[in-house]
Formats: structure tokens, C-alpha cells, sequence
């Protein structure tokens, strides 16, 4: 390598070479002929070119004088911090280096003239073969001998696809299209990676070799002359085997960069690219908060890499299913860089993960101005346009993600599934049909097709796609379909313009359903509980120890905060209250786990947060959940009162203000019985009651049926027994098996699931002014009621 004292002559040539006006200055459009001129195998386009002079005016700010542009000082501080090979680049321009004629003639001899011009031959020939990564600014190769190892891993490359291709090993499939049903998922944190996934084969003996002389090159790198250059040599290594997607290898590559320069941004943020596409999403993410850590230190050097490293934070957080703290990088790297249609994009698909629908519209519409082809975009904003009701401008954006990008399944799929919400079941087969075509295996479609065919009155082709669907898959949704179309056929129901084939009913009023019984649900109640079960299957709440539930409130340490009446509260900001409850849920799958969190909020959330300043009162969530996890009742509510009085304004007592207590009731009755509303709540503001409440008083207000949640022991009753099926019994309503309470009606004797049961709906052709009904948990319930009665009559007969 040139010494200081000829690199600064070089970078003075260099400098004198291109101030064409003579100013003392490179203004943009010399700069541009610079970069333009030392890398001439490149073909730069204008936008390119832009942004790689905005990152150089910007970043070497203080060396630039106002119109004049970047001084001689300034170009020298840029190949100091590595933007450049002095070397190459003079070498590339074909420039001498002259000393002054007192010190001797010209170093450059003809001998030396000739191996110069053909070295310039070599790098030409050797930027021509490599990425244009390479030669870029921050990212390109420094050192001449890592020319040597990148050209050298290039030909091992060739030769095992080669090897690999002829032994028909070698795959590389397109996988853009294959994405799970829901929104959009963007392929990976690198904007590098091509739609077409490349697979190896890593077990064969091609590879074996390849594997030990990759490490013969790694071990080159490892003996270069300073710890800059093995740098240099393990980063480009890393990156011509990221290029070739051997993602394992070239983690192993970036590793060892890391080791040698901790504090560099590049080789976290590559290793943390391998690490989420090798679906390793926890470890992702600390090499990205690694990453993060060293360019904020690092000040202006990293500050281009800034909203990339936001960026692709957030997508290995999705990648856990942390989706409220990725909305939190994704909304940082849009406002780094107003420009990143990517981060909005990604910001809105994840706000519509977590039910933030008028910010994910917002967002995506943002991101789809500044790319208006952005299929992906659409398809989300139309999904959240759906969530909001305004189902027609959503068909029209489905149609345009489509028209985009025709086998986009997110797109059809979801489409078909507004089809069906709105009726329209034959355009939603033909949604169907189409997904099936770009994904043959797709369950979820097949089932799909068969009940929007259903739904359309083609019974017999309905039936073909139900046998097509169990042929992909047993599970047991398929079975009680499939048994749901043999009652419909035997009965041959008349369809009531509804959904699924339901058939005819009436709804009666709720003053007309009478219970026998102590043990029968009341109707209303019941409603409100299957509301609650159901929201406790999408969280899993069902599922989450009370006993953990009290270890996080012991051991979580939240700072006081004091709100707009000054009162101190634990409050914490939602992102973490998520890892929180990422704790609380941790059997969860991060798919499971997104949904769960998305339930949360849009259910628990939204009503302690109604001021929607982002943050929510620790204590008092930790109370609202307790009720609905897993343990039993009294030790629900003996949690839940703990909660309460773990919350500042009660802790270190052992009662309550009865003001808090009955602020915890009313919100209890907004989020889990919402036909009572938030109204409620209101009246609870500006409360003076000192008064305190033991646990036994706070028991009674808990039970309370009318003003408490006494809605419990219904809740108890389904958590126990909605999964009991009742033999042949079905719903004499909507023809399904009956799971769960079987409701028998005592005089006509016909029979409601808990969902017909709870709307309040009769077949017409039981038609009475008063309907009594007796709740049976179990066809052992309903045949020892059976047996009593024949006891009763036979007593009654003698």
C-alpha cells in the first residue's frame, strides 16, 4: 500500500484532475465525473449517482465550501475513513505520480509503465466480474489482495454450482408468491436478495471440498498484513457469499469481521441480514441492535445506514412476532428518510397487524404515492380498507394489487374472502380458484372455495372441493364441513339468503326465552361469555399461568409516571408491554402470538388507553387480564386484587381506594360486556370517595350479576365443557354438530348450539308465544334428566 506521504500526492493528482474550473473545490458535477471515471466498469444510474453524492456531501459536510463543493481536504478525509482505494483509483485514471525535478525523475519507468498498464487490465477485468457493491462507497474493497480473494472465491462458487447443477442438486425456485394468507410479507431484510431463492445441497461431497477451501481463503484473510485488511478481506468474502445466497458461510465471514472490528456498523448489520433469513429472528435482532449501537456512536459516518438498520430491526422483530415494536423502528426510519416507501409500507402493514387501521391506511397510501406499482402496498391497504367497512374502494384496490402482479396470493385471497363477507359467492370461488392455481396446496382456499360454492348453490361442486381439501389436510374443521353439507342434503333446509347454507329461522325477542333450571344460561349472558371465550382462543389467555402472571408483577420494574391528574401510575409505553406479555405467552408461535397481540388491543388496549397517548396503566392491565387466565376463580380475583393494589396510589396496603375498585368493575364491564359500553367509566372521574375496600368487600362487588362481573361462571361453564360434542345432536337451526351446552327446548323438544342459542334463534316451524329452554353440558346430563323423568311417571303411573 502507498505510504501517507504518496497517498496525499495521489489524492492531489486525483483532486487537481477533476477540479476542471480550477476553483480549489469538486463541485457535483465533478464529483460525479470522479466516481463516474474510477469505477468504468459500473454503469451508474442518475439516481445512483444522486444519492451517492448527497451521502458524500453530507456525511464530509464540514468540508464543503458553499458553492465550490468538497476541497482537497475533504476528498483526502474520505479515502482515510475507506470510501476508496487511493491506489486503484489512481490507477484506474492513469495517472503518474512525478516528484519534484530536484528529487529525481519520474518514478514511473517504462518497465514499471508496462506491469502498471497491465494491472489496470486486471482491475478492470476484475470489477467487470464483481457486484457493483464492491466499488461503492463505504462498502467497497480497500485492499488490492482482497481483489485476489474475491476473485479466487468466485471461480470456487462456479465450480460448485457447476457440480451441483449437473448432479441436479442445484435448486432455484421462485418463492415470492408462496406467502401465508393475511398480510403481505416482504421476502427479507436485504433489499439485495432476488425473487428466486437459491437452495444447496450441503450434505454431498462437492460441498465438503467447497466448505475446506473457502476456509483456505479465510485463512488468507486471516493472515494479511493488519487488522484493516483481514477486515477487508473477511467482509468481502462475506458479502460474494451472501450474493450467491450461502447464507451460513458468509454469517461465519461477518462473525469473524465482527470480532475484528467490534465498533463497525457493516459486519452486524450483514450478519444480522444471514441470521433472518437463516429464520433465526431472535439472534437477528441483537446483531441489528448491535449494528444500531455502533452507528449512533459512530455519529455522522453511519448516518446513511441509520434507517436500514431501523428498518430491518423491525422486520426481525415481526419475525418474533413483536409487531407494536417494530411499528416503533419502522416509524423511526420513516422519519430519517421521508423517501423510504419500504419503511411506510412496512409501518402500515404492521399498524393493520395490530388492528391501527386508520394509521395502517394512512400509512400505506404514503408509501403507494411514492411507488405507485408497490403491489404489496395495495394489498395491504385494501385488507385495512376492508377492516374499516368501506368494502367497495377495497375491491378496487385488491383489483389494482392484482392487475400489478396477477399470481399475488395475499391479494386474491383476501379478496375472495370480502366476496364471501358481502355475498357475492361466485366471484369469491373464483378468487379460489386462482389462488389454487398459483398455490395447489393451499387448504385454507380449497375449504374456502367449497363453502363460496355452497353458499352459490352448487352443492355437488362443493362437495368435489370439501373431498379435494381433506385430501390436503384431517383437520377436524374439514370433518364437521363436510358432515354440516349430509345435514343440509338429508334435510334439504331452504337457504335463508345467509352464509354457509344456514338455514330459515326466527329470531325471538329475549323476553320470550324462559330457563328451567338453575344451571341454564341466561341468553344475554351467554352471548357476552362466548364473546369472551372466543377472545380468550385468538389470545391464548385461557392458557396463561396466574402464577406467572404474579412473577412479572413482582419482578417487572416500571419507573412512576405521573398522568394528567397527577397521580403517580406504573405506566408503560405499549411496545413494552408487549415483551411483556411475550413472556406471559411464551408457548406461543410468533404468527399465533402477532394475532393474540392484535386482539389485545384492539379489545384491552384501545379502553385504557383512550386518550391514545401510546401508554398504558401496568397495574390495572395485569387486573383485566387476571379474570380470563388460567387458574381457579377465587385465585382470578385474588390476582386481580393484587394487581390492584400493586399499582402506586394502593401499594404496601392491604386494602383498596373503593374509587380504584370500582374504576376496575366499570372498565372489567367496557372491555368484556360491551353492550354496557365505555359510558359507564365516565362517571367514575372526579371521584372523592376516600373510603377503602377490604378483599372480602371487593369479592362482592367482583360477583355482583348486574354491576360486577358475575358473568364468570358462565365463562367457567364454556372454558370446562365447549369442546363436549353431543353425539348425532345437531342445531336444529344452522344443521351443525352440536359442541359445547346442547339447549333443549322442554315442549317441542328441538335443540340450539350456544351460538343459535345466544341470538335468539328458533326454526319457524316451532312457532310459540314462549320458548323454555334446559341447559345439558353432556349427553350424560341429558340422559340422567332422561331417566329421572321416566322414574317421576313410573312413580306418578303406580
Amino acid at each position: 500500500m502507498a505510504t501517507r506521504g504518496s497517498r496525499s500526492e495521489k489524492v492531489k493528482r486525483i483532486f487537481q484532475q477533476f477540479d476542471t474550473n480550477r476553483d480549489g473545490g469538486l463541485n457535483r458535477d465533478e464529483m460525479a465525473a470522479l466516481v463516474v471515471a474510477v469505477n468504468p466498469r459500473v454503469k451508474f444510474s442518475d439516481e445512483q449517482i444522486n444519492a451517492i453524492l448527497d451521502e458524500v456531501f453530507r456525511t464530509y459536510g464540514e468540508f464543503i465550501d458553499g458553492e465550490k463543493g468538497l476541497t482537497y481536504d475533504g476528498l483526502l478525509r474520505t479515502y482515510d475513513d475507506g470510501a476508496g482505494d487511493v491506489d486503484r483509483d489512481f490507477d484506474a485514471l492513469g495517472l503518474e505520480l512525478n516528484f519534484d525535478e530536484n528529487k529525481g525523475l519520474s518514478i514511473v519507468s517504462e518497465a514499471s509503465s508496462s506491469s502498471i498498464v497491465d494491472e489496470r487490465v486486471t482491475e478492470s477485468q476484475k470489477k467487470q466480474r464483481t457486484a457493483a457493491w464492491a466499488v461503492s462507497p463505504h462498502h467497497g474493497i480497500v485492499f488490492d489482495d482482497t481483489w485476489k480473494l474475491v476473485d479466487d472465491l468466485e471461480i470456487l462458487v462456479k465450480r460448485l454450482k457447476a457440480k451441483q447443477a449437473k448432479d441436479g442438486k442445484f435448486k432455484n425456485d421462485n418463492f415470492d408468491a408462496y406467502s401465508d394468507a393475511g398480510w403481505s410479507r416482504e421476502l427479507g431484510p436485504s433489499a439485495e436478495l432476488s425473487e428466486k431463492r437459491v437452495f444447496w445441497e450441503e450434505s454431498g461431497p462437492d460441498y465438503v471440498v467447497f466448505v475446506k477451501e473457502l476456509g483456505a481463503l479465510r485463512s488468507r484473510a486471516d493472515g494479511a498484513r493488519s487488522r484493516e485488511e483481514a477486515f477487508d478481506g473477511h467482509m468481502a468474502i462475506g458479502r460474494v457469499l451472501y450474493e450467491h445466497q450461502l447464507f451460513k458461510e458468509a454469517l461465519i465471514s461477518f462473525k469473524r469481521s465482527c470480532e475484528l472490528q467490534p465498533m463497525d456498523v457493516r459486519p452486524h448489520f450483514r450478519a444480522g441480514n444471514c441470521l433472518y433469513v437463516l429464520g433465526k429472528y431472535k439472534e437477528a435482532k441483537e446483531e441489528f441492535l448491535l449494528a444500531l449501537e455502533s452507528a449512533e456512536a459512530g455519529g455522522n459516518q453511519w448516518g446513511y445506514l441509520l434507517p436500514q438498520i431501523y428498518v430491518n430491526l423491525g422486520i426481525a422483530l415481526e419475525g418474533e412476532g413483536m409487531v407494536l415494536s417494530a411499528c416503533e423502528y419502522y416509524r423511526e426510519a420513516a422519519i430519517l428518510c421521508p423517501t423510504h416507501f419500504r419503511a411506510l409500507k412496512l409501518l402500515g402493514s404492521a399498524l393493520f397487524g395490530v388492528g391501527e387501521y386508520r394509521a395502517a391506511v394512512k400509512a400505506l397510501e404514503e408509501a403507494i404515492f411514492m411507488k405507485p406499482d408497490y403491489a404489496d402496498a395495495h394489498c395491504d391497504l385494501a385488507s385495512a380498507l376492508h377492516a374499516m367497512g368501506e368494502d367497495e374502494r377495497a375491491i378496487e384496490v385488491f383489483q389494482k394489487a392484482i392487475d400489478l402482479k396477477p399470481g399475488h396470493v395475499d391479494a386474491l385471497y383476501n379478496l375472495g374472502g370480502l366476496y364471501m363477507d358481502v355475498g357475492r359467492f361466485p366471484r369469491a370461488s373464483e378468487m379460489y380458484t386462482r389462488v389454487l392455481a398459483v398455490w395447489p396446496n393451499h387448504w385454507r382456499a380449497q375449504l374456502n372455495k367449497a363453502v363460496s360454492l355452497l353458499g352459490a348453490g352448487e352443492t355437488e361442486e362443493a362437495k368435489k372441493a370439501l373431498k379435494e381439501a381433506l385430501k390436503m389436510t384431517n383437520r377436524v374443521e374439514l370433518h364437521d364441513a363436510i358432515y354440516h353439507l349430509k345435514q343440509l342434503q338429508k334435510k334439504k333446509v331452504k337457504t335463508n339468503s345467509g352464509a354457509n347454507g344456514e338455514g330459515a329461522f326466527v329470531i325471538v325477542e329475549p323476553s320470550k326465552f324462559k330457563t328451567v333450571g338453575e344451571k341454564t344460561a341466561l341468553r344475554q349472558d351467554l352471548g357476552n361469555a362466548l364473546q369472551i371465550r372466543a377472545f380468550q382462543r385468538i389470545t391464548r389467555l385461557s392458557r396463561c399461568e396466574l402464577d406467572l402472571l404474579k412473577k412479572e408483577m413482582s419482578e417487572t420494574d416500571v419507573p412512576l409516571s405521573y398522568s394528567g391528574g397527577g397521580g403517580p401510575q406504573k405506566s408503560i409505553r405499549k411496545p413494552n408491554l408487549e415483551e411483556i406479555l411475550r413472556k406471559l405467552l411464551n408457548f406461543l408461535k410468533p404468527e399465533t402470538f402477532q394475532g393474540a397481540v392484535k386482539a389485545i388491543n384492539e379489545k384491552i388496549l384501545s379502553v385504557l388507553d383512550e386518550t391514545g397517548s401510546g401508554r398504558v396503566d401496568l397495574g390495572m392491565f395485569y387486573a383485566v387480564l387476571a379474570p380470563i387466565c388460567n387458574g381457579p376463580p377465587d385465585k382470578r380475583k385474588k390476582v386481580a386484587f393484587d394487581a390492584l393494589l400493586w399499582r402506586p396510589v394502593n401499594e404496601g396496603g392491604s386494602q383498596l381506594r373503593k374509587v380504584d375498585a370500582v374504576q376496575y368493575i366499570k372498565l372489567l364491564r367496557a372491555i368484556y360486556v360491551p353492550s354496557h359500553g365505555v359510558s359507564e367509566m365516565l362517571e367514575v372521574h372526579g371521584e372523592t370517595d376516600s373510603s377503602m375496600v377490604s378483599f372480602s368487600e371487593f369479592l362482592v362487588m367482583f360477583d355482583d350479576p348486574d354491576w360486577g362481573f358475575g358473568i364468570m361462571s358462565t365463562l367457567l361453564k364454556l372454558e370446562t365443557g365447549d369442546r363436549n360434542r353431543h353425539g348425532r345432536h345437531v342445531c336444529s337451526v344452522c344443521r351443525y354438530p352440536i359442541i359445547g351446552s346442547r339447549f333443549k327446548e322442554v315442549k317441542s323438544h328441538f335443540s340450539l348450539c350456544n351460538q343459535c342459542y345466544s341470538e335468539g334463534k328458533v326454526p319457524p316451524s316451532f312457532k310459540q308465544d314462549e320458548y323454555k329452554f334446559k341447559e345439558y353440558g353432556s349427553e350424560a346430563e341429558a340422559m340422567k334428566d332422561k331417566c329421572m323423568c321416566f322414574t317421576l311417571q313410573s312413580h306418578k303411573a303406580s
